[in-house]
């Protein structure tokens, strides 16, 4: 078996995360203390079991080595983690750490944490598990599992992939780990008083620096240390050289779990042979659209899910749309073949997002395209096509059809508006009569005159001289 069909095997505490939310309207009688009136309690897997649950998401096998008791809070992680990824438990002395956040209108309030115990030491399996790693995901948070396999995941970090996500009070990765993902605030405080004053939203040479320190230190490969909504800043220590990410859209949401979604990304990366540097380009993606779906309360588990319901990938489309309807926000979805995209499409797609809290992009297969334009269409492949939409700011996912027309694709996506450009009225758009099966919206948006895919072939394929555009004019010439 070669190492990309290998299991992507995660090591590191398991907690037990749960989230209550209500409405806070009053103060208590006998203290200036909100009442919180609990509207939602809700509670999954977190720490290195919520990093397997992502990982496993991706459809790669997933094994998970961490430390349960017999305690609830242990029922409750195994019960829900069992179907979708292979557990491999050491035992526990005491019970499993348990987060609680208190939150009204959307907003923390205070977090709760109990628990806690010492992890014991691993089996046959855990040895067996780890040799046959094609990648390992060490997600430490403190509670002493990766001290308890610290010599074991020596001996792997020579034979597999290793992605190290550090804590201040944990282990210290052993050398040779691929890919260590401290955040801003973690590599400065690993430093200790190496890390400078606090500057955690500093300037990136400032990261760099920490980044690079810390892989000396560690004798990792490289280091990226995550800033948030700002993306990554990648080192490579032997070399000196660094790679900034940025985040391309901005998401809006709940970060909780973010940093973990970006390790288990990247580990899958580098499962499948890939460099750190593809490794952070999607895993500041992944990371980005996971905040944008609801972040770690945003998750579904995949049997929980139908054949028709079940994502092609992490945090697509109709993960997404789900999310954004959950937490009562508008939907919007455009669609086309946007073959050659130019000013015409980007100015559509940008107001169809000001409609509403999400822009889902339809678009044509390649054999759809080919269908509808005739031979020598489409110019760009679909894989182009989707590469180039999901760069744009305004566009927060996309799905591809494969048939004549988006309808199947929206009934499964059910958006509140349907965005189209061109010559036709609302109630004429060939789409209407599905939104109105849900109760949604058909809107046409002006579109710029002198945009054509079709004019641009053209002029390329004769070899003239693109002259500058005459500015817009609004207009409803159909794409």
């Amino acid at each position: 078996m070669s190492a990309a069909q290998r299991p992507l095997v995660v090591v590191g505490d398991t907690l037990l995360d749960q989230d209550v939310d209500g409405e806070a309207t009053r103060l208590a009688p006998d203290a200036p203390a909100p009442v919180v009136d609990v509207t939602v309690d809700r509670s999954r897997p977190g720490g290195a079991g919520l990093a397997a649950l992502i990982a496993a998401r991706g459809g790669r096998e997933v094994v998970l080595v961490t430390a349960l008791g017999d305690d609830a809070a242990s029922r409750v992680v195994r019960e829900t983690l069992r179907s979708l990824v292979t557990l491999v438990e050491l035992p526990l002395d005491g019970a499993l750490p348990v987060k609680t956040r208190i939150r009204a209108g959307g907003r923390p309030l205070v977090r709760v944490d109990r628990g806690g115990g010492t992890p014991g030491s691993p089996g046959r399996a855990t040895v067996a598990a780890l040799r046959n790693a094609g990648a390992v995901l060490v997600a430490d948070y403190g509670h002493g599992t990766a001290g308890a396999l610290r010599r074991h995941l020596a001996d792997a970090a020579h034979t597999a992939p290793m992605v190290w996500d550090p804590h201040p009070r944990g282990e210290r990765p052993v050398p040779g780990v691929r890919l260590a993902t401290p955040n801003a605030a973690e590599a400065r405080l690993l430093l200790g008083s190496d890390g400078g004053p606090r500057n955690d939203q500093g300037p990136l040479r400032v990261h760099g620096a920490r980044g690079t320190r810390l892989g000396e230190l560690w004798g990792a490969a490289a280091v990226a240390v995550t800033l948030g909504e700002r993306g990554a800043l990648l080192t490579r220590p032997r070399s000196g050289d660094h790679m900034y990410v940025p985040v391309v859209r901005r998401a809006q949401g709940d970060p909780c779990g973010a940093g973990d979604c970006f390790a288990a990304t990247a580990a899958s990366v580098l499962a499948g042979g890939g460099l750190p540097e593809e490794a952070v380009q999607l895993a500041v993606a992944e990371a980005a659209a996971f905040v944008a779906s609801g972040g770690a309360g945003g998750l579904r588990p995949r049997d929980a899910l139908s054949d028709d319901e079940a994502p092609r990938r992490p945090y697509d489309a109709y993960d997404l749309a789900g999310a954004v309807r959950a937490r009562g926000g508008t939907v919007v979805a455009a669609g086309g073949c946007f073959d050659l995209l130019h000013a015409g499409h980007v100015g559509l797609l940008q107001n169809a997002r000001r409609t509403g809290d999400c822009l889902i992009v339809c678009v044509n297969s390649d054999a759809s395209v080919t269908r509808l334009k005739g031979p020598g269409r489409p110019i760009n492949p679909v894989a182009d096509r989707v590469r180039v939409l999901s760069g744009l700011g305004c566009v927060d996912a996309v799905a591809v059809f494969d048939e004549d027309t988006p309808e199947p694709l929206l009934r499964r996506l059910r958006p509140d508006v349907w965005v189209k450009g061109g010559d036709y009225s609302a109630d004429t758009l060939p789409e209407a009569a599905v939104l109105r099966e849900w109760g949604g919206q058909a809107l046409v948006l002006p579109y710029l005159d002198g945009r054509s895919t079709t004019e641009l072939a053209r002029r390329a394929a004769l070899g003239s001289t693109v002259h500058p555009a005459p500015p817009p004019v609004p207009s409803r010439t159909r794409r």
